[in-house]
């Protein structure tokens, strides 16, 4: 019993001294902002900018977020790199519209997902939203100096991304996605071509709408592409649209013929 009872205890003890595995905590702090204090107004397309200083034991990304009364408002924010051990970084938003404020400005730290990334710090600021441009104070060194370290970061992170083989994941969903297209593409060229050289009278001017749209967009691609070879980057998702729009509109003239001239 007395065994029992001891066990009990140095559990509890452990317990309340978080003992055992720690779990990684990421810490930030707002060191300055610009435009400063503590009630500013944005011009149009102007951006306030925090310097955040943070501690984290694991790679995490740091995102803001602007809220007005426990809304959070309509702005554009930056993007955020991984972080990892101490340091200083630099966020920022600007307003989507004129006229909206700001009274807090959520600053969030994980992995990015929706129950690992809690809010961490929140800045109390009073942001107003101008129509027209104002005259802004010259921004301190520490503007520059954090976002060119951000652009290298994201540049290094991109070409780490880029230099990264893909995985058999990666392999079969862009394998079945250019099957897709292929199928889709093809699919939606000769299904009008078959209806138009099969149907007779209105119902062959209907099936040559989708064709003549279909070889349109086909055509346009092929010679944009033998002028310009970097013109269509994004063919695949033309020839996918095109070929939807004419699969979709072959089956819904041959479903209209079927109800209203039955063989």
């Amino acid at each position: 019993m007395l065994l029992r009872i001891c066990l009990l205890v140095a559990f509890m003890l452990l317990g309340l001294t978080g003992a055992g595995p720690a779990s990684a905590a990421t810490t930030v702090e707002v060191l300055d902002t610009y435009p400063s204090g503590n009630s500013v107004t944005l011009g149009r397309n102007e951006r306030f900018r925090l310097r955040l200083a943070y501690s984290t034991d694991t790679p995490a990304g740091i995102w803001i977020a602007p809220y007005y009364r426990g809304k959070r408002v309509n702005a554009g924010t930056c993007p955020s790199s991984r972080h990892s051990g101490q340091g200083e970084t630099i966020a920022w938003f600007f307003f989507m519209e004129p006229g909206a404020q700001v009274d807090e400005i959520r600053i969030t730290a994980g992995d990015g997902g929706v129950a690992s990334t809690p809010v961490v710090a929140t800045h109390r600021v009073r942001v107003f939203g101008a129509g027209a441009q104002t005259a802004a104070e010259a921004p301190p060194p520490w503007v520059s100096d954090l976002e060119a370290h951000a652009r290298a970061a994201q540049r290094q992170a991109i070409q780490a991304q880029r230099n990264q083989p893909p995985s058999s994941g990666d392999f079969i969903f862009i394998t079945g996605f250019m099957l897709a297209v292929l199928v889709l593409g093809v699919g939606g060229l000769v299904a009008p071509a078959y209806q138009f050289a099969r149907w007779r009278g209105g119902w062959r001017v209907a099936a040559a709408v989708p064709l003549a749209v279909v070889g349109f967009v086909v055509l346009r691609i092929v010679f944009d592409v033998m002028r310009d070879p970097t013109s269509h980057n994004l063919w695949p998702f033309e020839v996918l649209m095109a070929g939807a729009f004419g699969a979709v509109a072959a089956g819904v003239l041959a479903l209209c013929r079927r109800v209203l001239a039955p063989s």
